[in-house]
């Protein structure tokens, strides 16, 4: 299995970290881990801050969109900061030999897995060879 047949790859992940939008906002771009199964895809973001309920995932016209706003409180004056907590957004394509519709989230300990099966006709099958 190669390691780029579902997704592209950025090689620029490490360096970009802003996700360019037509918003004024600013947007982080949340690590992801991207892991192909023979079942289907499994993607983990690291979302921290974010919240479950304002989580939203979506799949449109083979792209798949992740995005959260952050909500960061903390009373008192901030003497010194080495992070600043953005909302997330990412897109990715995916290919239409997924099952967008079968696909499952979870999100716990800020970290969202989402798995996404592959449709049945794109999953590989057995075909028996008669004898006779």
């Amino acid at each position: 299995m190669a390691a780029n047949s579902l997704t592209e790859r950025n090689d620029e992940r490490n360096i970009q970290s802003r996700e360019e939008t037509r918003s004024n906002d600013t947007f982080t771009r949340p690590a992801v881990n991207i892991i192909e199964t023979e079942e289907g895809l499994i993607l983990t973001a690291d979302l921290p801050g974010a919240n479950k309920e304002s989580l939203d995932v979506n799949v449109e016209k083979g792209i798949l969109t992740i995005s959260a706003p952050v909500q960061y409180a903390m009373s008192g004056n901030s003497l010194y900061r080495e992070f600043e907590l953005a909302n997330y957004y990412r897109q990715f394509s995916i290919p239409e030999s997924l099952d967008h519709e079968k696909a499952q989230a979870d999100y716990a300990n800020g970290i969202l897995t989402l798995r996404i099966p592959k449709a049945e006709v794109a999953k590989p099958k057995r075909i028996e060879v008669q004898v006779g």
